[in-house]
């Protein structure tokens, strides 16, 4: 591939990744209107993890540990989050979701689901296999993917 060809394709990456971005924040929007997608998303992390310390979702996301704070502390608020003590550090607090945090998630769930399916109906299987493993495979590759950054 020549180097022009592949700045064009990284430019169109961009500009595509940025667009689903915002169709995202969106969806969320219509989905959750009472959760900026900042917190849905660790709400949805806090639950995939079955709890988890508020330092692992900063690592996690790449986010600084006040935002972090500022989202669980809204989510706390909203009574969608919880703190535990961990079984094995009593020092340590793990968030979990509450019965309502839990019940959020699912009522989603399924709206969710439907957008993506109507989205790809007419990937083929092998497409469909194919974006996962390149999606999986952008998103193991770490970092900010913003041009000066690291992490």
């Amino acid at each position: 591939m020549s180097d022009g060809a592949r700045e064009t394709s990284l430019d169109t990456i961009e500009r595509e990744l940025t667009a689903f971005a915002r169709r995202a924040r969106a969806a969320a929007a219509r989905l959750h209107p009472e959760l900026p997608l900042v917190s849905y998303t660790l709400l949805a992390h806090i639950d995939d993890q079955q709890g988890c310390r508020a330092t692992d979702l900063a690592a996690h996301y790449l986010l600084d540990k006040s935002t972090v704070s500022r989202q669980v502390g809204g989510l706390e608020k909203l009574g969608l989050v919880e703190r535990r003590p961990d079984p094995d550090d009593h020092r340590v607090q793990v968030l979990h979701p509450t019965e309502r945090g839990t019940r959020l998630l699912a009522s989603t769930q399924a709206s969710r689901q439907a957008a993506y399916e109507e989205r790809l109906k007419d990937w083929s299987p092998d497409d469909l296999a194919r974006f996962a493993a390149y999606l999986l495979r952008y998103n193991a590759a770490g970092g900010t993917g913003l041009p000066g950054t690291t992490g």
